[in-house]
């Protein structure tokens, strides 16, 4: 379970820098170490932080590089690449480091000219030979079938699209490509339960990928998907944390991203910012370790952009936060008692 390793340590002074071998060079304070977990029956046991590239679209290569080389060293072992977003930068900074982390990547992602998606094999193996190209690897820990969104989508003849699940598209091409040792195992990534509910029945996926489902902000995925995934063993990725940026009060000015927000989300989180604020809490801490404690395997995947991003993910996972903050703030926000908040940091 996700609280059964929650961290629970002093929010540090000063982040240490450590070395490969996990000792601290350079810097006074004590590193704490990233719990590590285990997501489903994939084996797959990366630590419980990981780092994703999706909002790197205004971020220079230098400061990307930045971002994945201090997230490796603060232990982010699992990173989450884009097929075509920044591929070859993330190649870059793994040189000498790929056997150090869990690498995942996404197929059938925007491999058409107009952006749609594409399921096809021939496209999700176009796809995935990009993506190792550019990422200079030769297998990949784990693949998610990207951009399917709604359980009949394909079934818009507008849409034109296959189903990804369905033989011969892109599930059978992916369990080829495993079979031959490319790809270690295959997850989905979307938001809708539904199409998770799906692609789990097929006893395929190992891992699920969700967004924008249980965070401070909603628990949807609480009741509608982690039931399934502890009882088929599936490991679980808990993406935008922080609601793409409303907890932390960043503009939300895609209109694409604006409609993926309910309308009763923005005023919840502009109330739940006030009361850190009011309180001297960071809204970031308790965002991370919220979803730290979740009922089910896997791990946290924050948006990170940037060097400094990547270090105040890390002092909101690793710092203490006193159970009487907690109380109140899950209280006041009509939240459950968390049993794995509310018993503190020795628990």
């Amino acid at each position: 379970m996700f609280h059964n390793d929650l961290a629970s340590c002093g929010c540090p002074s000063s982040i240490g820098w450590p070395s490969i071998d996990g000792e601290r060079t350079g810097e006074t304070s004590e590193m704490k170490t990233l719990p590590r977990r285990r997501l489903g029956r994939s084996g797959l046991t990366p630590n419980a932080i990981g780092l994703g590239g999706a909002w790197w679209g205004g971020s220079t290569d230098s400061e990307i590089l930045a971002a994945i080389d201090r997230a490796i060293d603060l232990g982010m072992d699992f990173l989450d690449t884009y097929p075509g977003q920044n591929e070859e930068i993330w190649g870059r900074a793994l040189v000498g480091r790929r056997e150090q982390v869990f690498l995942q990547a996404k197929v059938s992602s925007h491999v058409r000219n107009d952006m749609r998606s594409n399921h096809t094999a021939s496209a999700t193996r176009r796809s995935l030979e990009n993506s190792l190209r550019a990422l200079q690897t030769d297998y990949l820990d784990s693949v998610l079938i990207h951009g399917y969104d709604q359980p009949d989508q394909f079934e818009d003849p507008e849409m034109d699209m296959v189903d990804p699940l369905a033989p011969g598209h892109a599930l059978e091409e992916l369990m080829k490509l495993r079979d031959q040792g490319v790809v270690r195992h295959i997850g989905i990534g979307a938001r809708s339960a539904a199409v998770h509910r799906r692609a789990i029945e097929t006893g395929q996926i190992e891992i699920v990928l969700t967004y924008l489902e249980y965070s401070l902000l909603t628990q949807v995925a609480g009741a509608d998907l982690f039931p399934l995934c502890r009882e088929r063993d599936v490991g679980v990725i808990l993406a935008s944390p922080l609601g793409m940026g409303l907890l932390t009060g960043r503009p939300v000015d895609d209109e694409d991203e604006r409609r993926k927000i309910p309308s009763t989300t923005e005023p919840t989180a502009n109330r739940m910012r006030e009361w850190c604020a009011e309180h001297s809490v960071d809204i970031r801490h308790l965002a991370i370790q919220y979803c730290l404690a979740a009922d089910v395997d896997g791990i946290v995947l924050p948006g990170q952009a940037s060097r400094a991003e990547v270090e105040g993910t890390y002092e909101a996972a690793t710092c203490e936060i006193p159970t009487d903050v907690w109380r109140q703030f899950l209280t006041n926000f009509s939240l459950p008692l968390n049993d794995a908040l509310l018993k503190g940091p020795s628990s």
